[in-house]
Formats: structure tokens, sequence, C-alpha cells
């Protein structure tokens, strides 16, 4: 198996023989700096397998090879947030024909429907962004007048922890994703705008570790500017107790023409936060490991603490109210507030 890692048209790294050959290194994916596992970079596009609608969608298409790696390159490794693709050796293929521009099979990924299933299977095409679409929820992307949307299948206490928290967040003057409610899903605008700008996962630079000091000391050494979001990130965090960070829901966006980091990405991905595995017991916060874990970093260096905002009750109860879900607001006031006030300032 040879190939070229693509950025657009241009090859950035050459795969033969099993060995990697970097071709442009300023274009080249943040994980090639760090890593030649290609494989494993392959690997990591893949939609999630254990989704039950993932396993559908790829028997609607017929495909005989339903491993990770299998299921990436039947599309070229092309996805919906970055520019970059796999090209065999000797191929004539251009970026123009690798990268996404329907839906056909968004209903199927999304719902599992089987008129949707039946629709599919008979498409004279096998060309979607679902195979490459990662994540453990049942989700598709859709079209909207030329921007693609992200359809995530949410229940009514996912829902109103995303919204809630993404509400709080632009209130606060804090970069986030555009999130709007639907029937059953919640739906986020694509960030990078078709891929005019390059998303780049952490986990492209660290791995599995989660670690809120590595990522802060990494983020200064290539983009000191993605600091101070990160810290804001982690706020909201920590206040709306989201356990579910990790380093494919937060990372940086790259210049598509130049690989230029530019800083970090919009928060996105809190539907697993405060009430959407049921409302907490512990309202006080006592022995709460997200506090302590932040509180770790601002001991770690107190500069960060600048970027702490000041939180009013007043304020989240009208964040609360402009979701406009029956909820039970006073226990997620008290239960944000508490978090608020056990955390360095």
């Amino acid at each position: 198996m040879n190939f070229y890692i693509m950025s657009k048209d241009v090859a950035v790294a050459k795969w033969q023989d099993n060995n990697l050959e970097i071709l442009n290194e300023d274009l080249l994916p943040l994980y090639f700096r760090y890593s030649h596992d290609v494989f494993k970079w392959i690997k990591s596009r893949a939609i999630d397998n254990r989704r039950p609608n993932s396993r559908l969608l790829k028997k609607a298409l017929r495909m005989t090879a339903k491993d990770d790696i299998s299921t990436v390159l039947s599309v070229n490794a092309a996805t919906i947030t970055d520019n970059y693709w796999i090209k065999p050796i000797d191929s004539d293929l251009t970026y123009e024909d690798v990268r996404f521009d329907n839906d056909y099979f968004a209903n199927l990924a999304l719902t599992g429907n089987y008129d949707s299933f039946n629709r599919v299977a008979n498409s004279k095409t096998s060309k979607t962004p679902e195979l490459t679409n990662i994540g453990s929820f049942e989700k598709c992307w859709k079209l909207r007048k030329g921007q693609w949307w992200m359809h995530k299948k949410a229940n009514h206490d996912e829902m109103f922890s995303e919204l809630f928290i993404y509400k709080l967040g632009v209130e606060l003057g804090f970069k986030m994703a555009e999130y709007e409610r639907g029937n059953g899903v919640i739906k986020t605008k694509d960030f990078t705008d078709n891929a005019l700008v390059n998303f780049e996962p952490a986990f492209n630079i660290l791995g599995d570790d989660e670690d809120y000091i590595k990522s802060v000391e990494m983020l200064k050494s290539i983009c000191p500017n993605a600091v101070g979001d990160y810290v804001k990130m982690l706020f909201l965090d920590t206040i709306c107790a989201n356990p579910d960070r990790h380093t494919f829901n937060f990372g940086v966006l790259r210049d598509a023409d130049t690989g230029e980091i530019l800083g970090l990405a919009p928060n996105f991905d809190n539907n697993m936060a405060l009430i959407s595995r049921g409302y907490p017991k512990n309202i006080t916060r006592k022995n709460d490991l997200l506090i302590k874990l932040f509180n770790e970093l601002m001991q770690h260096d107190e500069k960060l603490k600048i970027y702490i905002p000041a939180l009013s009750e007043d304020l989240v109860k009208s964040v609360i109210k402009s979701v406009r879900m029956r909820v039970k607001s006073k226990e997620i006031k008290e239960f944000i507030m508490n978090g608020y006030n056990l955390i360095e300032k």
C-alpha cells in the first residue's frame, strides 16, 4: 500500500515500502511532527464502529472490508473539517474529486431508518463524509445552503446542557461553536467553514494525554495565543461539570494554505456535561475532581488566572431562562455557582 498524504493538491508526505518521507513540513498534519505511525493517524479518522448506525451504513454500502483503515481509505481519508486526504501513488485524483458535496447518507447515519438503509443500498455513489465522522454518538453531516451542520442525537437533558454551555460561553465572550436546537438532535455549524481552515485535534500532538498542565505547556510552545482560550474552555468544563474533555474534542485551527497555527478551535462538544447524566447529587461540589484539576493548573501558573471571568447568579439565571427548556433552574444555578466559588481566582 503506497500513497501520498495530501493537503488539498499538495503532496506533504509519501508512504512507500513502509517508509514515510516528509515532502512539505509546513503543510504536514501536526500528527507527523510527533509520530510517523501513518496507520494510527488513518484509524483516528474512522467512524466509530460501535455505533449501530455505522454498521448499517457499511452494510448498505456493501463494504466487504469494514476495519477502520479500509473504511477511511474508501473515501481517501477525506473529512469535512480539514483538507488532508490520501492519494494512491500514480493516481490522477484531485482534491475536488474526493471532497464531499452532498449529504445523501445523512439520515441513515443519524437514524438507522430502514427506508434510508434501502435508499443508500441502491445508490450509485459511496462517497460520504459519514465514514470519517468520528465520535461515539449517532450523528451526521447535513448541508444547509452550502454550509455543513453536524446533527447529533440528544435527549432533553443533553440538549439543555449543550445549549446552556454554548450560550453561557457566548455571554462571557468566549469562542464557541454555534449550536441550535433541533427535533431530537442538537445542531452545530462546521466551524472550519468547509475546511477553509484545518481543524487539528489535540490528539495529533498529545495523543491520548488529557493532562491540563501538559496541554498548556504544549500550547505555549506552538501557539501562545491559544492558551487563554484553552483556560476558558477548562473554566466552563469545571463549573459546568464536563468530565468528557478529551484530545479529540478540542484542538487548534491552521491556515489551510500556509499551515500557520491560528489559535484554539471554538469550544464544542459539551453534551455530556451538567445534567446530561442526571442532576448531580453533590451540589456543594465537595471533593470535586474537576475543581481540583483546574486549581492545580492555576497553582502551576498563577498568570493563567487572568483568563477567569467574573460570574454572577443573575447571569446564570438569565442564560438558563434563554434556553427555554424545563429544568430545575435553582439546582443548576447553585451547582454552577458553588463550583465557581471553589476555583482559585
